[in-house]
């Protein structure tokens, strides 16, 4: 199974949805964004959320590395 990966999805609204996505789902999500028209379905751990792509104002993709503490 693919990693997933924290994914932010911000709205036009002021709402911001987090969803876990793989690399594959994140850029095909970019893409139906590019269009910028119609309806795109992401299939999440929580759920299928259905996203309104003329609302989507920003994508923000966080990897997967976790750490503790302070880095610098």
């Amino acid at each position: 199974m693919a990693e997933r990966m924290k994914v932010e999805i911000g709205l036009g609204i002021g709402q911001v949805v987090p969803v876990k996505l793989t690399e594959k789902e994140l850029a095909d999500l970019r893409k139906e964004v590019q269009k910028g028209e119609g309806w795109h379905e992401l299939n999440t751990d929580e759920g299928t959320v259905t996203i309104n792509l003329a609302t989507v104002v920003f994508i923000r993709a966080t990897d997967s590395s976790h750490t503790i503490g302070f880095s610098g």
